[in-house]
């Protein structure tokens, strides 16, 4: 073979990879099941005023100003500024928005300055740790949003409690941001 063949084999052997499903989820932290490739999750790429359903009846939508949602039990838009000053985009931050009725919760906050790619998010809660999802607008534009949903144990205050935080990590596994609740 030609150099200029092997090149070109090479990057269609790249190009199915990267197109290729993978099970690596189901392995163990660090390693690959047999046979596959072990690719780092990453964020969700949306357009701006793409909703994106989290659960049924919850909707978010991020724009350059923000993240807009909605949930089952308000169909008012809300909204979380990025711009309005109240966040530092150059310090790692997470916030966080749970709404719900008794013990069932969708939850959501902002994610920010950390250093890598973000990759994954964890919200540790009294009745265990659920993984949620990562959606952000195409161009890096350093800040993201994360999702999930949660049923936890209806505390003294109605579940709210229950969260005790929000990490997410980037592709190495590393913190890339955390918010410590409880």
């Amino acid at each position: 073979m030609t150099r200029i063949q092997k090149y070109v084999a090479v990057a269609a052997v790249a190009a199915a990879l990267v197109g290729a499903p993978t099970v690596s989820y189901a392995a163990a932290q660090g390693t690959a099941a047999h046979g596959t490739v072990a690719h780092a999750p990453s964020a969700r790429i949306a357009a701006p005023g793409e909703h994106v359903t989290g659960a049924p009846g919850f909707e978010l939508w991020l724009t350059a100003e923000g993240k807009f949602w909605t949930t089952p039990w308000d169909a008012e838009p809300q909204f979380r500024s990025v711009v309005d000053g109240n966040i530092d985009l150059g310090r790692p931050g997470v916030s966080l928005q749970a709404e719900g009725d008794q013990g069932h919760y969708v939850l959501s906050g902002l994610y920010y300055g950390g250093k890598g790619t973000a990759s994954r998010v964890a919200v540790r809660t009294s009745a265990g740790t659920v993984h949620g999802e990562l959606l952000e607008l195409a161009g890096r534009p350093g800040w993201g949003v994360w999702y999930a949903t949660a049923d936890v144990p209806v505390g003294e205050e109605g579940g709210f409690d229950a969260f005790r935080s929000v990490t997410v990590h980037d592709t190495r596994g590393r913190v890339y941001s955390q918010l410590k609740l409880n």
